[in-house]
Parts: C-alpha cells; structure tokens; sequence
C-alpha cells in the first residue's frame, strides 16, 4: 500500500476508534450513545465534544473528539511525521452541572484545538489558561491537566495511543498557586481541604 494512502487510512481511523473506546469505558454497560456538539474553526477541523451523563452518581463527562486526529508536535518544524507523535483528548467531569454550564462546549473545543494553533503539546500537569470563565459565569479561568481513568486508547503501528487528560477547572488563584508551587502541591491543598475537583460550585482550597 503507498505510503500517503497508509497515513490517510491510519488518521480516518483515529476518530471512529477514540469514540467506540470512549462509549465502552465511559458509558459503560449501558452503551448509551452521548450526546454530541461539535465546534469548528477557521482553517481547522471540527472539533465534536461529547456529553456522557451519569444518573447514578451525578457526574457528567464532557470529553472532546478531534485533538487525537493528528499527532501533537512542533509546528514550526520543517517536515512532520504524520504518524509518530503523542495524540489525546481532554474530559472535563462535573458533579451535578445540569443548567450551568452553557458555553463549556466550545471552551473545550478551543482547548483542544490549542496543539493545532499554537503546537501546544499537552502533558500531564500542564496548566491551560484562557484567562475568561470556562463557561457562563464560571468562577473558573484556566484548567490543570492530570491522568483520566480512561485507559490509554492504543493505535496501529506506528501511530502512538491516544491519551485522555483530565482537565480540573482553576480559579485565577489556583492557577497563581500552581505556577508558584507546582501542580502536586495545589492538588495536596485540595486534598487538605477535602475539595470536590468536580463541583463546579466549589470553594476555592485555603492557601
């Protein structure tokens, strides 16, 4: 098979593949379909994000579908392996967040879309800061990135799993905190505190 073909075949697969892993380890045995919004932007594209609800413990995972098409890398390098490089997609969880997050779907799409924009790589640990509310008044401005529960999606060779990133919303403090003391010591802060990282009302942890 020609090369260009392989790749084309490799990255037509990435999406349909990262949504059946999400509906087996998210939705579970239910197997429910989530509901969908997808985003575009000039010159990229669409990035869907997904809705998977959870009447059993409250929680509502958004999870965006369209980072891991594409490998993550530097944009300014002079040729791109099309294949090789880390891919991932972002979950924003939140406990009891029916009517109050109108706007988070687009908030995330434009946080993963950043690798395309700006050749921003994510990682565990990195610090994503819009510097507006993640949704309609949401006391939150920027998001820590740190492992899901959701299991690494693995890819044909040579193409690298996807990752699935948990994006905890920050307030303008918690990101000060993190950038002056470092993400494990904000996340020991909320433990000390007995915080709920996915109550989009929470308290801001004593500092």
């Amino acid at each position: 098979m020609p090369r260009a073909a392989y790749i084309a075949g490799v990255t037509d697969a990435v999406l349909p593949a990262v949504r059946a892993h999400l509906t087996e380890h998210v939705a579970g045995a239910s197997g429910a379909d989530p509901e969908s919004a997808s985003v575009t932007f000039l010159g990229l594209e669409p990035i869907e994000v997904l809705r998977f609800r959870s009447t059993d413990s409250g929680v509502t995972r958004f999870v965006t579908l369209g980072c891991s098409r594409h490998p993550m890398g530097d944009p300014t390098a002079m040729v791109a392996d099309p294949t090789r490089g880390p891919r991932a997609e972002l979950v924003l969880s939140l406990r009891n967040a029916e009517g109050i997050t109108a706007g988070v779907h687009r908030t995330l799409a434009i946080l993963a879309a950043l690798p395309a924009v700006e050749g921003v790589v994510l990682t565990d640990d990195a610090l994503l800061d819009l510097g507006e509310p993640l949704w309609e008044n949401a006391p939150f401005t920027a998001v820590l990135l740190g492992p899901s529960d959701i299991p690494d999606l693995e890819l044909p060779e040579p193409a690298d799993p996807v990752r699935f990133f948990d994006a905890v919303p920050l307030t303008g403090t918690e990101a000060a905190w993190k950038r002056l003391r470092g993400a494990g010591a904000l996340r020991d802060a909320w433990t000390e505190a007995g915080i709920d990282v996915r109550d989009p009302n929470r308290g801001q942890p004593r500092m």
